[in-house]
């Protein structure tokens, strides 16, 4: 299924008053946008997406790309955790929508099939704010794919290194059966264990059962201080932490971004509190990210929810590539989107529009430092990224603090 949707953005007009249509004839540029808006993230895709529409709504109500042209963003669901729909998905925006790049895909398994199947063979750049599987790392996309969101090679890290401040010794880890899962849990446990920890367990589940008491017996006579569950907060994560706290068979739990759904801690109703930590996508903050924290407020964008500044981000990015390019070209765009992420260049920072249609027409380049830190793309068109501690407290996921 894919939806059309139209936004402008006034300062200080709430994004909800963004849906009025405005002239079509205006609409000269489409970007695709691949999200999970159903299956087991569906509860984080409202925001992710606003934060996408917002940076899109900026562009175009300053101006809008390349003399005047507005941008519509054309979405299309993924579901997450079927290829084939991901990729079909892909295909619309595409070779039917006829998109000139796309925000996206969320979920690591939909970025990975529409890439190889739809996107790279099309010319066509993707950013994604949210997949963050090591294997995204090593596609053979020919400079076409792009990430806001940092690698779970590095998050891996991160969360052992949090595990551990809690002295936490033994883990007990389960993980969804798909390349999020899979990238994740082999990252963390690799680093958990050379750092002196001991996983007691190492399984994957299935997402979507109704019944994972088997799976959680095993989990259970292996041991361990805590439970680190690498799963979805509105699909097998949520099963497995809810038949857990009623088996009473560990009583801590751990887990990484896709845990966070404020839908599945709100319907615990405090039994998670103090019990449940995660890693969260965080920001560098700094006058950039102030002046997005301050647009998103304005606009009614919930900005704490993960990876929106990360979406905000990767749209934002496209709109500079679009304006550097000079056309709708796909090839010219996609070879774009890194001069315009970094240095050197004036430094653009969210919302800065006309100052950087303003630097790129005078010839001297731009270097996007967006909501959540600079995106300096490596040769895998990976960036470093940072994270925040979140705790489950009072019915609702909370930020601590930073990690290092």
């Amino acid at each position: 299924m894919v939806k059309k949707i139209k936004y402008v953005l006034a300062a200080g007009v709430a994004l909800g008053s963004l849906a009025l249509p405005f002239n079509a004839m205006a609409q000269e540029i489409k970007i695709g946008f691949l999200g999970g808006f159903t299956g087991p993230i569906e509860s984080l895709m409202p925001p992710i997406a606003n934060g996408a529409k917002l940076a899109i709504s900026q562009v175009n109500a300053a101006g809008g790309v390349l003399g005047g042209k507005t941008i519509e963003v054309v979405t299309a669901d993924t579901t997450c955790v079927d290829a084939t729909k991901a990729s079909d998905a892909a295909d619309r925006l595409v070779n039917v929508e006829k998109v000139v790049a796309i925000v996206g895909a969320q979920c690591s398994g939909s970025t990975i099939a529409s890439a190889n199947n739809v996107a790279v063979p099309a010319g066509v750049a993707m950013i994604s704010p949210a997949s963050t599987s090591p294997a995204i790392s090593s596609l053979d996309d020919k400079d076409l794919v792009f990430r806001t969101a940092p690698s779970d090679a590095f998050q891996g890290e991160v969360l052992s290194r949090l595990i551990q401040s809690k002295g936490i010794k033994s883990v007990a880890l389960t993980y969804v059966n798909n390349d999020y899962g899979k990238g994740f849990s082999a990252a963390f446990a690799k680093a958990f264990e050379a750092s002196g920890g001991k996983v007691t367990a190492n399984e994957a589940h299935e997402d979507g059962k109704a019944d994972y008491r088997a799976e959680i017996g095993s989990l259970a006579s292996a041991g361990g201080d805590a439970l680190v569950i690498l799963a979805y907060g509105d699909g097998s994560g949520q099963t497995i932490t809810r038949q857990v706290l009623e088996s009473g068979d560990f009583d801590k739990f751990f887990g990484g971004d896709g845990m966070i759904s404020s839908a599945f801690v709100k319907s615990m109703g405090g039994a998670l509190d103090g019990k449940f930590t995660v890693t969260s996508p965080g920001a560098a903050g700094g006058a950039a990210t102030d002046m997005f924290n301050t647009a998103a407020d304005a606009a009614g964008v919930n900005r704490e929810s993960p990876f929106v500044g990360n979406s905000y981000d990767a749209a934002f990015i496209l709109a500079l590539a679009i304006e550097q390019a000079g056309s709708m070209d796909r090839s010219a765009i996609a070879k774009a989107v890194r001069d315009v992420a970094s240095a050197p260049g004036e430094v653009i920072k969210p919302g800065e529009w006309e100052k950087a249609v303003a630097a790129i027409k005078a010839g001297k380049g731009v270097n996007y430092e967006g909501a959540v830190g600079s995106h300096e793309f490596d040769a895998a068109g990976d960036v470093a990224g940072t994270y925040d501690e979140a705790m489950v407290d009072n019915g609702a996921v909370k930020i601590v603090g930073p990690l290092e």
